[in-house]
């Protein structure tokens, strides 16, 4: 009996241990905004009404996250040493993978079905294939973070230095140098131009976000968007940048017309279009703000230090 009664004891402790780690599932059909929060890290859903989906909690010190195809979110932080990818209709991760610490961005490539990692201590960009499995890295210049992507060019702003590169996604080969303010940060591409901003250095703040010819790298104009111009969301022919150095809301036209602008949050990082709609994140005081028509339609609180959002449309 003893010996019967061991054996269901260890069989239990295997099952639990066997036990696959899940969060709260969501359905692949489900349009969501989720918002990536760092000090106390979790994600949290929400669908079009602004109504909680999910939250999923870590006990890991994630600082980013990206949406890889429809149906997976990889997670990874800066001192972390390596990056998860879960699934998001089962709530189940999927792999982990060695990234080293230093993980400062993550940049999902659809076209070409990769996805890139920028490190800061190695000062390199590193290419995977959709399933975590590593292809490449290349050596790039101080602290490389932000990155987009268009017509097989990945491009990469060295946050410390003052060069932003372009490399080739085929093979990772270094194409371009581009002349950049140092402390750059947060970039879109309109056009054939791209449009970057950044915070500027020690007692000069920046004030512009920096319009760049797509093929040479020339600066075409500067467009005023005070203070520290970081975080850009695209829908259509329109723009929004928010500044998190005074709090406000730029949207403007494909050319840089600025159309309205407004205070909104406590120190904002991170904006996108969901819905038909601006969302913006206010880091300071924990809430996303829903804007239609340049006016604040809902306020949604969300957990501590929203950093960046994700959105995924209907399937």
């Amino acid at each position: 009996m003893i010996r019967i009664m061991t054996i269901l004891i260890v069989c239990v402790c295997l099952l639990t241990g066997c036990k696959d780690e899940r969060f709260t599932s969501i359905n692949e059909h489900q349009a969501f905004v989720a918002s990536m929060n760092i000090l106390a890290p979790s994600l949290t859903f929400y669908d079009k009404k602004g109504d909680l989906l999910a939250t999923w909690s870590f006990d890991k010190a994630y600082t980013g996250a990206t949406l890889i195809q429809h149906d997976r979110i990889l997670l990874y932080g800066n001192q972390l040493k390596e990056a998860d990818l879960y699934e998001i209709s089962s709530g189940k991760k999927l792999a982990t993978f060695e990234t080293g610490s230093g993980t400062t961005n993550a940049y999902y490539a659809s076209e070409e079905q990769m996805f890139f990692l920028t490190n800061s201590r190695t000062n390199s960009v590193i290419s995977f294939d959709i399933h975590g499995n590593f292809v490449n890295e290349l050596s790039l210049r101080n602290y490389p973070m932000s990155m987009v992507a268009q017509n097989g060019l990945l491009y990469v702003v060295n946050y410390k230095d003052t060069i932003l590169s372009v490399i080739s996604i085929a093979d990772l080969e270094l194409q371009a140098e581009w002349p950049i303010a140092k402390l750059s940060h947060g970039l879109v591409i309109v056009n054939d131009t791209l449009w970057l901003g950044g915070h500027g250095e020690g007692s000069n703040p920046n004030q512009t976000v920096d319009v760049l010819d797509l093929s040479t790298g020339q600066k075409i104009k500067e467009i005023e968007t005070p203070l520290m111009p970081i975080g850009f969301a695209q829908s259509k022919d329109e723009i929004a940048v928010v500044s998190h150095g005074e709090n406000e809301l730029y949207v403007m036209d494909e050319h840089g017309h600025i159309k309205w602008h407004s205070e909104i949050g406590a120190n904002p990082f991170a904006v996108t279009y969901f819905n038909n709609q601006i969302i913006v994140a206010g880091y300071d005081d924990q809430t996303l703000y829903v804007l239609e028509d340049g006016k604040i339609v809902q306020e949604i609180a969300t957990e501590k230090g929203p950093f960046q959002l994700l959105v995924r449309e209907d399937s």
